[in-house]
């Protein structure tokens, strides 16, 4: 796996892609830099699944860029060029909801937004009203949420091989803390986490080879959501209350469940691993 980060960049000028490649050292980055619209696009559909992350400078083609990716459902980390200021209200588009604007001022500071873009992109859900595919009119909802939770999962994986759980994964930002998101937020993340949870116990036992890929997502995401241990065995509880219920009214015997103690220690094992190796190691 390779341990630098993937990146293509739309840039409109040589003077700017000089200074990019400056600031992005090759020991960490590896950055193409287009000119061409049409040639990044293009370099984009051939390569989507082993780039890390896309820098967008303000160019009077970018909304029809953006157009482009949305259509055609492509869904990475983003981090917008601005040549205004970063907080900009005026312009009229959007690529999703974890990218990250940046003022051209302040071009020393892209190494920081692309850990923040990468950072707000791993631990978007894939519904919700405020998610990436919400925003993504003209693409299939159901493949635009595929795609977000498989480039998620190969992004994690390729940080967690060469950060070993460490950058963006202890600069876990407390505003998309479970407990810190507006209610109708955490309801959406709580129900999805609830029905990822089922699939896992439903699969526990099966030999698809599905179901350490589904705990490794669903902890990734209790994690990015600081949630606690006892939200999970909350979790586990309820759906376990639920298919006693189904169990009885079936007339069959509710001591299969107890089987299922070992989902819940494997989850709980995975999280607390994640954030024991989360904590920043003393040098």
């Amino acid at each position: 796996m390779r341990h630098h980060l993937a990146i293509a960049a739309l840039i409109h000028s040589t003077a700017s892609k000089k200074s990019l490649l400056k600031i992005l050292e090759p020991d960490r980055y590896q950055v193409d830099c287009f000119e061409n619209p049409d040639q990044f696009l293009e370099s984009i559909g051939h390569q989507q699944n082993e780039l890390d992350c896309i820098i967008l400078q303000e160019l009077p083609q970018l909304e029809a860029v953006i157009k482009t990716l949305k259509d055609s459902g492509v869904v990475l980390p983003a981090v917008i060029w601005l040549s205004g200021l970063e907080n900009s209200s005026s312009k009229p588009w959007i690529y999703h909801a974890a990218e990250v604007s940046l003022s051209e001022r302040s071009n020393v500071a892209i190494r920081h937004a692309i850990d923040r873009a990468i950072g707000n992109f791993l631990y978007l859900a894939p519904t919700g009203p405020s998610s990436t595919t919400q925003n993504l009119q003209g693409a299939n909802p159901s493949s635009s949420a595929t795609n977000l939770l498989d480039q998620q999962y190969r992004l994690s994986e390729k940080l967690k091989a060469r950060l070993g759980y460490l950058g963006v994964y202890y600069k876990r930002e407390p505003k998309f803390f479970l407990r810190h998101l507006p209610p109708e937020e955490q309801q959406v993340l709580t129900r999805k986490l609830r029905s990822e949870y089922r699939e896992i116990v439903l699969a526990y036992f099966s030999e698809d080879g599905t179901v350490n890929a589904r705990i490794d997502r669903f902890v990734e995401q209790a994690f990015f959501a600081d949630m606690a241990v006892a939200q999970v065995v909350e979790i586990h509880m309820e759906l376990m209350d639920a298919m006693a219920t189904q169990l009885k009214l079936e007339g069959r015997s509710e001591e299969i469940l107890l089987d299922y103690r070992l989902t819940l220690i494997d989850i709980i094992a995975h999280l607390c691993e994640m954030y024991r190796r989360s904590i920043p190691r003393e040098e």
